[in-house]
């Protein structure tokens, strides 16, 4: 009864473009991918504009590589795993200095599926996932609307972008395998500051293994010729969707665009609302409170008197060596 007169309401209104809504480029479920570190299956169910886009994760830190100094060791390098860096630019403020820890995942530990699962939905926090699980409830919730209503071609259109979601998890897990790390460093402790752009600052502390989990390697590899095209096909697929989708009745189109529209928005503020990177088994947190500095060389001083040496300081250029002694750069 409430559909039929649904239907009878919008009667007058034109929804045949709804399934234009799948093509927006929005990169709310690349950031998603970032902030796990890769996808999980559960993801296929929950359709959000910008499918055809997760592939493109790996470029959620805008081509930022930051400069990172160890300051146990005064060695120089680059992250270079765009995941990590994206997070580091969310939590990084202008003239803080961020702290964060790594640890293991314990949840990751555990050897039973459910055990992995219920990590998988704690470590992002209570809110955080259960606005995430609302997606996939309004996907199976449209699904049963629609085969009441016998309409089979918003079904079909759902489907589509199911399958086309399905492609690029299996694609994204598959460029997510942990590669090389470098050589293993068992109980010994790093301590890397990080310099961002806009003068934001991070220093991340925690087992010298975990800290190169997260920093060091590749975080999604290269596609492969099969994996080209399983990507080009899922992204021809979320198109033909939006041609088909006009195919659909009124009541299905409006449930298409709520489908999608409500999705995004319930992923979005689920990325908003995790406060921890997931990467290789590993949790990346922030700790205490971000503190603030009037000039970079009151930073450089005090980590300098903590450390103990200034190699790291004159490799990142923050002081520079001059004439067998140390001239401080005053910014």
């Amino acid at each position: 009864m409430v559909l039929k007169i649904l239907k009878t309401s919008i009667s007058g209104i034109s929804l045949d473009a709804a399934g234009l809504v799948a093509l927006a480029d929005l990169s709310t479920i690349a950031d998603r991918t970032a902030i796990t570190g890769s996808a999980s299956f559960l993801d296929t169910l929950l359709l959000a504009p910008g499918i055809h886009r997760q592939q493109m994760a790996s470029e959620v830190n805008g081509g930022e590589l930051p400069a990172t100094a160890a300051l146990t060791s005064g060695y120089i390098f680059r992250i270079e795993n765009q995941a990590t860096v994206s997070f580091f630019q969310r939590v990084g403020k202008p003239g803080h200095l961020v702290n964060l820890t790594v640890e293991l995942d314990p949840w990751n530990e555990k050897l039973s599926l459910m055990g992995k699962l219920t990590g998988f939905f704690l470590n992002p926090g209570a809110a955080a996932s259960a606005l995430y699980l609302l997606g996939p409830l309004f996907t199976l919730t449209a699904l049963n609307i629609l085969a009441s209503i016998h309409d089979w071609w918003a079904i079909g259109v759902i489907a589509a972008l199911i399958t086309a979601r399905a492609i690029n998890v299996v694609v994204i897990r598959r460029r997510s395998e942990m590669g090389w790390k470098g050589a293993k460093e068992p109980g010994v402790n790093g301590d890397l500051l990080v310099l961002l752009s806009q003068d934001r600052w991070v220093r991340i502390r925690g087992a010298v293994d975990d800290l190169k989990a997260v920093t060091s390697g590749q975080w999604l590899r290269d596609t492969t010729p099969i994996e080209d095209f399983a990507i080009a096909f899922a992204t021809l697929v979320v198109y033909v969707t939006a041609a088909l989708a006009a195919n659909s009745s009124r009541v299905g189109s409006l449930i298409i665009l709520i489908l999608l529209l409500s999705s995004v928005a319930l992923l979005g503020l689920s990325n908003q609302m995790t406060k921890r990177l997931q990467m290789y088994g590993r949790l990346v947190s922030v700790v205490g409170k971000a503190k603030k500095y009037e000039r970079r060389l009151d930073l450089t001083d005090e980590l300098v008197k903590e450390t103990g040496r200034d190699d790291w300081a004159i490799g990142l250029g923050m002081i520079v060596a001059e004439e067998g002694r140390v001239k401080k750069a005053v910014l």
